[in-house]
């Protein structure tokens, strides 16, 4: 049996969303072979003006929208709206983060689309998902840091709730996303039919803090926050070394005997302070005084040799440079180098998953705005040449600068 050359080969993918948490869903599906064609407004997805840029092209755009083709559709207008459903028509799955209720004022919504193609596998990415009492309200990554519990759990103990370091609820809406849809792509395979696909993003945070969750969910209780400790065992955190910080992650009573002995206090073994995991996250800041007196005489090469060798789960802590460039991001291969429009080399991430029976999954930059708007609309809609002109005379293919508002509600 002759497989593909990538496991989503011949899926087709109409990509209505913008910024980060839809893109990233169908650039997932584009990793892996997908066709995705990315329909934009006529001044584009807002993340094309996001800093930082290299060559004049957004890095953010270029990292969520690789892999795909951008046509400029103005759904504002009759024609576009026609334009945008002819091909929504011959797709295999639609992905749309707008704010419920805009897809269906702008004639692309799942019920229109799926009842004249109900194979159809329709991604819907918003703040609160379609139900619900806050469904309608616009939600950014910050909102939904500080509304599911991920600030207040992050962060000193005496100090204020903190961000995660990135727009992490962005980033798991989007994987959450690419996995439904995969999921509702197996069924069809079963059954012949498509579904509707509702991420929240409210939801899939959630389901990030799969640990805080359980936690709460067993006892009621909402977890405190604890910095840069684990919440119910120790030694398993950041301690202080000579010329830094380093972690280690001790959670049982045999790897805590071999760490006591390996950094030359053997006597912890039989401190009732610390006994078990329980007494030792009860006293961590006791065991915390003992463990720095050893690692804050000593470097953070010098901690991380001794443990690593002893086979206690240690690692320095790298910013995302020393982490990228690392021999090991460079062996998985992480950050691919492709060509930009302007033919420089471009870095773009890799997703992340290696499959035995495909080759390297695809990465190749983000397109231009409207760069595959001609062939597209010949291809696959046999527009002529002189038809594709009087569109774009009219302003269907963003001859003029007016974005659609709805597009800001999301």
């Amino acid at each position: 049996m002759t497989l593909p050359a990538l496991p989503l080969d011949g899926i087709r993918v109409i990509d209505f969303s913008r910024v980060l948490a839809g893109p990233l869903c169908s650039a997932l599906l584009g990793d892996l072979g997908a066709e995705v064609i990315k329909i934009e407004p006529p001044t584009g997805d807002d993340y094309r003006a996001i800093g930082p840029f290299s060559g004049g092209e957004s890095g953010l755009f270029n990292a969520m929208n690789r892999n795909k083709q951008s046509i400029v559709i103005d759904l504002k207008r009759d024609e576009g709206r026609a334009l945008a459903q002819a091909l929504c028509a011959q797709a295999d799955v639609v992905v749309e983060n707008f704010r419920p209720g805009v897809a269906e004022r702008l004639g692309i919504g799942y019920a229109e689309l799926s009842a004249q193609h109900p194979a159809l596998v329709y991604a819907s990415v918003s703040g609160f998902g379609q139900t619900g009492p806050e469904s309608h309200r616009p939600a950014y990554d910050i909102i939904l840091q500080a509304m599911c519990g991920l600030m207040d759990a992050t962060g000193s103990p005496d100090g204020a709730p903190t961000l995660v370091g990135d727009s992490i609820s962005d980033v798991v809406s989007g994987i959450f996303a690419s996995w439904g849809v995969l999921a509702a792509l197996l069924a069809r395979e079963r059954t012949g039919k498509g579904t509707l696909v509702d991420v929240s993003m409210f939801d899939a945070t959630l389901s990030l803090t799969a640990g805080l969750v359980a936690r709460y969910a067993t006892n009621g209780v909402a977890p405190r926050r604890v910095g840069n400790r684990h919440a119910s065992s120790a030694p398993f955190g950041a301690y202080r070394a000579k010329d830094g910080y380093f972690v280690v992650a001790v959670l049982n009573n045999r790897l805590f005997e071999r760490f006591a002995q390996t950094i030359g206090q053997r006597e912890l073994i039989d401190d009732l302070r610390f006994t078990d995991d329980a007494t030792r996250s009860d006293n961590e800041t006791a065991l915390r005084v003992c463990i720095e007196s050893w690692s804050g005489t000593r470097s953070i090469a010098e901690v991380n040799a001794c443990l690593s060798a002893a086979g206690i789960p240690v690692a320095p802590i790298q910013n995302i440079s020393e982490a990228l460039e690392c021999e090991q991001a460079r062996e998985r291969g992480l950050l691919v180098e492709t060509k930009g429009a302007d033919g420089a080399t471009v870095r773009l991430p890799r997703q992340p998953v290696h499959f035995s029976a495909w080759p390297a999954t695809r990465t190749t930059r983000a397109p231009g705005l409207g760069e595959h708007t001609q062939a597209v609309l010949e291809k696959y809609l046999g527009l002529d040449g002189a038809r594709i002109a009087e569109l774009r005379t009219s302003g269907v293919l963003g001859r003029g600068k007016d974005m659609i508002q709805e597009t800001n509600n999301a």
